[in-house]
């Protein structure tokens, strides 16, 4: 994007109002720029996505960004998702609902699982299949006193003193997005297609980013044999998933693997599963992969709820 814009330094309350206009400016005159967010279902993720967006275009276009956030902490913590922003090293400058964490070297903090929060996001920014880079984590809630699940949105932004900054959003409790489980699903088929066997240990690793709250990769062969199961430290060498069958008597594993003999890499596949929380079967959602490496054809997979917004 190029800016035009004379640059000026108001005080005051024309501060502010610079930054209510600057704001506006990113949210409404980025319409050809601005994120692509057809592949979410839910209104909340959509609303996420774009608050953080145009907290990056405020960073890059504002030398004095940081100061406005940190002067309308309010407005980048509503209370339903929140702001901060991250030097490259991990040095925390701005957190719109933990302000005790600003100035602190956070680099090698982890979750409650003991993943490294800043290693699953330059991960994330590093994978072009990950536009928005998403990270799933379980962290405290702002002015709560427990670990909640999170899921996180992030965008680099170069800030015109040639400082490059993470911004980043997070929203507590969030609703599943099928693309969430896609995003983890291809890239574990991409390292697969590039390493081979020696990347299905970092996958099956709980301690890795391909797994998040029920949501967990896992891969098999044609035949429906399990070669990284779907439940953690079960080996499950007998399973057959291709003669699984739903609650409807339906075979999804062998309906996905008939769908992708038509030549796609990846299908979905709707299916019924009980659920704790509800009397009648609920819908769930199966996205399956294909990855090769030298010949040698496996399926990645994950299994999320099928989203329903309202």
């Amino acid at each position: 994007m190029t800016w035009s814009i004379r640059q000026v330094t108001p005080t005051g309350p024309a501060r502010a109002l610079a930054g209510v206009v600057l704001l506006l400016a990113c949210a409404c005159g980025n319409g050809r720029n601005g994120p692509d967010l057809s592949m979410y279902e839910y209104r909340d993720t959509r609303n996420l996505v774009r608050f953080v967006h145009d907290a990056a275009l405020l960073a890059e276009r504002d030398p004095e960004a940081i100061e406005y956030l940190a002067s309308h902490r309010e407005r980048y913590c509503p209370r339903d998702h929140y702001l901060y922003v991250y030097e490259t090293d991990g040095t925390n400058v701005f957190h719109a609902g933990m302000e005790y964490l600003e100035g602190r070297e956070l680099a090698d903090a982890t979750d409650v699982d003991g993943r490294v929060i800043l290693d699953m996001i330059r991960e994330a920014l590093d994978d072009p299949g990950n536009p928005h880079a998403w990270v799933h984590y379980t962290w405290w809630e702002p002015g709560g006193f427990y670990p909640v699940p999170k899921s996180s949105c992030h965008f680099l932004a170069t800030t015109p003193d040639g400082r490059d900054l993470i911004v980043g959003g997070g929203i507590d409790h969030p609703l599943e997005e099928r693309e969430f489980a896609r995003i983890i699903v291809d890239r574990a088929a991409d390292l697969y297609e590039n390493q081979g066997p020696a990347a299905l240990e970092g996958i099956e690793d709980p301690a890795s980013g391909f797994g998040f709250r029920e949501v967990r990769v896992f891969a098999f062969r044609s035949d429906g044999s399990v070669v990284i199961s779907p439940v953690l430290s079960e080996s499950a060498p007998d399973m057959d998933l291709l003669a699984a069958m739903d609650r409807a008597g339906n075979q999804p594993f062998a309906l996905a693997l008939g769908s992708l003999e038509a030549g796609d890499d990846s299908t979905w596949q709707v299916f019924l599963e009980r659920s704790r929380y509800e009397r009648q079967p609920v819908k769930k959602a199966l996205y399956v992969r294909r990855a090769v490496f030298s010949g040698d054809t496996l399926f990645f997979a994950a299994i999320t709820d099928l989203p329903m917004p309202p």
